[in-house]
């Protein structure tokens, strides 16, 4: 029986061969018989995309967790799409940059939308914790991770050296967390010292450990910023489906950087490259005056369609850079003496700094241009000028008693006429105490005015606060409707206008 089995089994592979062999000769014995084309290969690869928001909405994977922070940010950034408009636009010259950067390095894409949550887009924001950039680092991390911060440079607003920094910080977060993105993220905005304890009060007490069950142990802001930062990933990945549009970013390089070996007048290259002076400086805010730093960095971020015209017209000029030297004048000095010293001349001296008499005062810090590269200043100030814009940034001025149109306008440096107009009044309506009016400055010698709110803490005094974010104690009072002599106390907030330039020397 066993045998006639197999022998059965034989036969039927035997029969199956003929039929194959068969249906072999046939196809090639019709040569006429069309071949069926093969199917194209379908891709849809992130990198393809046209649309940086596409590339990243493709790979954005972190897991929504249980948190009611996650539902009260999505409803927000959905009641507000104008928010992400205005990210959109500030991101448009960085965002593939970054993503580029951030897919390189293996790290997981929400880490492109962690410049939303820490400082919308913007490249000169500046926190009342003193943290710059757009990621938002404190002087001492950002000095750690390699940022270097001076008077002239500060590599916090600096794009590119930013990102990299930003990526090594959180690589290493990532590793001290086991790999636990919640920690570590939660470790970038409040120090890994603190989550480490967060949870072994959790373990101490019996209390599960991740990341909503650490909420009681961690600051409102830390409680907050994880769920924010999915929340905001959910949206733009499902944009469509919450009905949300962004502004399209092209999923291609736009900017270039430009290594340099000389220092830079940074009006003079915004002419070679044939850009707005702005435009130049938008893309470059880690340089917090006038001219790349004398020690380097000496690297430009540059439109890519204006990279060539820049390096055409640095030829053709043969163009030598600058030497500018940072002095702080010393008792009995005088630009004359200053001048010989610097083997330059009075003039130089007064064009660089926007003097118009030879007086200078002890501890004022000039500005000197030397050498044979000094013409390069002179250039600078026979530029025609750009048109500005009359005024830069806002103010919020809250009417206490005594307040009129007249007084105001004093205060606060401002025509009468111009008072009234920016807050649809005329010169016969009386203010109510409470009353909030609109009042526009000029920001003066290339500011950068960023408003913060500052907490106050315990120790604090006005004197002191204005002294550390370089503002003048008045204005400081002016812009809270205090007075001088006002009692301060933890946790009370004030509002301060602040030039972001002055604030890494």
């Amino acid at each position: 029986m066993k045998r006639h089995f197999v022998f059965v089994c034989l036969l039927f592979i035997l029969g199956c061969q003929l039929q194959l062999d068969k249906d072999i000769e046939a196809k090639t014995n019709s040569p006429n018989e069309p071949e069926l084309p093969l199917s194209p290969e379908v891709t849809n690869h992130p990198q393809d995309q046209s649309d940086v928001w596409e590339r990243i909405a493709m790979q954005l994977e972190m897991p929504m967790i249980e948190n009611p922070k996650l539902d009260h940010y999505r409803t927000w950034y959905l009641k507000n799409p104008h928010h992400l408009k205005t990210v959109s636009e500030r991101a448009t010259p960085f965002l593939y940059l970054i993503t580029e950067r951030i897919e390189k390095e293996g790290l997981p894409l929400e880490i492109a939308l962690l410049p939303i949550v820490e400082s919308s887009f913007d490249q000169y924001a500046y926190s009342h914790g003193s943290a710059a950039g757009l990621w938002q680092f404190m002087p001492e991390t950002g000095r750690v991770f390699g940022l270097e911060q001076n008077w002239w440079y500060d590599g916090r607003k600096d794009v590119l050296a930013s990102t990299d920094a930003a990526i090594k910080l959180l690589k290493y977060l990532h590793k001290k967390f086991n790999g636990n993105w919640s920690y570590a993220l939660a470790a970038y905005n409040t120090g890994e010292g603190r989550v480490f304890r967060a949870i072994r009060n959790n373990k101490a007490k019996g209390l599960p450990t991740d990341f909503s069950s650490l909420s009681s142990s961690l600051p409102k802001e830390t409680r907050d910023y994880f769920p924010k930062l999915l929340a905001l990933a959910d949206v733009i990945k499902n944009r469509e489906k919450y009905g949300i549009s962004l502004r399209a970013i092209p999923n291609k390089p736009v900017v270039e950087q430009l290594k340099l070996d000389v220092q830079m007048d940074l009006s003079i290259a915004a002419d070679f490259a044939k850009i707005p002076l702005k435009q130049l400086q938008n893309l470059n805010p880690a340089y917090n005056h006038w001219a790349t730093s004398p020690d380097g960095p000496y690297h430009l971020l540059l439109p890519i369609d204006h990279v060539e015209s820049f390096k055409k017209t640095f030829i053709e000029q043969d163009a030598k850079g600058i030497n500018i030297s940072r002095y702080k004048v010393s008792y009995g000095d005088t630009l004359g003496h200053i001048a010989l010293r610097y083997k330059t001349s009075v003039k130089s001296i007064q064009l660089a700094n926007d003097l118009k008499q030879n007086r200078i005062s002890e501890g004022q810090y000039l500005m000197v241009p030397f050498g044979q590269k000094e013409r390069s200043q002179l250039v600078k100030k026979k530029k025609p000028t750009e048109k500005k814009k009359t005024h830069d940034y806002k103010l919020t001025h809250t009417v206490t008693n005594g307040d009129n149109i007249s007084s105001l306008a004093d205060k606060y440096g401002i025509s009468q006429k111009n008072l009234l107009q920016w807050n649809q009044i005329t010169s016969t309506e009386t203010l109510h105490i409470g009353q909030k009016l609109l009042i526009w400055k000029r920001a003066q010698n290339g500011a950068r005015i960023r408003t913060i709110v500052y907490e106050i803490q315990e120790g604090d005094v006005l004197s002191m606060i204005a002294d550390k974010y370089h503002v003048s104690l008045s204005d400081l009072i002016l812009w809270n409707a205090l007075t001088e002599n006002a009692y301060i106390q933890p946790g009370q907030e004030l509002t301060l206008h602040v030039d972001t330039t002055k604030l890494s020397a």
